[in-house]
């Protein structure tokens, strides 16, 4: 990375500086909206809920255990991304450290409508707080979204592969077919130097006449700026990447031990596409968490691939109980200790 392209990167990182980021009144006018909805939703589902959660009275405990464990895993596969990200900027952090800012900023995430945004703003600041360049912590939070985004493709990829012609994974496989069909034109028309002589023509139109075509254009040549500053050519990234990836089959397997607990038969051929389908709504965090989103979300596909609809209640809630209402307090609480501690490491003011 030149000291030139280093300079335009920290000058377009993020501003610790500036306020934490703000939620509009129609995000928050939305949020209520969804939550109204999956309260009516519930209501008109009053049976089904009543036997859901008789079924959780009667879980396993031993079984269940598994649930909670492969949740930790995925959440320390998490902190295995940062740290493997950070070292190679030149930062070494303590596993425990970044497990700790990990649980605290998905904390954060979970806390508010948008809190993706508050979430990645204050890990920013943390990072940078612990030693980390700003081109470095942005990179490392811009990269790890990168990889996540790639893994979750995948799963829904192998969800596609083993859902067969039944359901919305059949419809995805179609719309994935006609996607690698146009990537292959796309591939086959940029070996012709005409086209792409025409193609950027056109490309540097567009950015002269739209405002939002330039900040896309910047936004990627900072992203593979970042990619090269944290690591060039394409072997190294296979670790992080298998990170990713066994965060998000973790994640899976901790909805298939939420099945096994509760002795409900587990819908092998849907199960990936309808745990791939749920996180696209839930990343968008209408609501606190994804709440009333993942749920009716995930209950309603499971239902599509053969289970009833209490027994796809009964598993999404448990579900949701490792992978969210648990790890709520968790956070929250390495939130405040990272804070306390972070008070106490800072310099006394002049008048102390």
């Amino acid at each position: 990375m030149t000291e030139g392209d280093r300079r335009d990167f920290d000058a377009g990182a993020v501003d610790d500086s500036r306020p934490p980021p703000r939620v509009g009144w129609l995000w928050w006018l939305l949020a209520a909206a969804v939550i109204i909805a999956a309260l009516v939703l519930a209501a008109s589902r009053r049976d089904e809920l009543g036997q859901a959660f008789e079924q959780l009275s009667r879980v396993n405990p031993v079984k269940v255990s598994l649930a909670l464990v492969c949740q930790a895993g995925a959440m320390w596969c998490l902190a295995l991304v940062q740290r493997w990200l950070l070292l190679t900027g030149g930062l070494r952090m303590g596993r425990g450290s970044l497990i700790s800012l990990i649980l605290a900023s998905n904390a954060v995430s979970g806390a508010l409508p948008g809190g993706a945004a508050f979430s990645a703003a204050w890990l920013y600041r943390e990072l940078h707080r612990r030693g980390a360049s700003k081109a470095l912590a942005a990179a490392s939070l811009v990269i790890a979204g990168a990889l996540s985004a790639l893994g979750l493709i995948v799963v829904l990829a192998a969800g596609v592969l083993t859902t067969g012609a039944r359901g919305p994974g059949a419809v995805l496989g179609r719309i994935g077919l006609v996607l690698a069909l146009l990537a292959l034109l796309v591939l086959l028309l940029s070996r012709s130097a005409a086209v792409r002589a025409r193609v950027r023509g056109l490309w540097r139109r567009a950015a002269d006449r739209y405002r939002w075509v330039r900040e896309a254009s910047e936004a990627l040549r900072r992203l593979l700026v970042q990619a090269r500053t944290i690591q060039p050519g394409l072997r190294p990234w296979l670790r992080p990447y298998a990170y990713v990836q066994l965060n998000w089959l973790l994640d899976a397997a901790t909805l298939v031990a939420s099945l096994w607990a509760l002795g409900i038969s587990v819908p092998w051929h849907g199960l990936l596409i309808a745990y791939g389908l749920t996180q696209i709504p839930g990343s968008l965090r209408l609501t606190p968490g994804g709440i009333g989103v993942v749920e009716a979300s995930m209950a309603g596909l499971l239902v599509v691939y053969g289970l009833s609809a209490a027994d796809a209640l009964a598993a999404t809630l448990l579900y949701r109980i490792w992978s969210y209402w648990l790890l709520q307090p968790i956070g929250w609480g390495c939130w405040l200790a990272l804070s306390l501690h972070g008070r106490r490491r800072e310099p006394p003011g002049p008048g102390a």
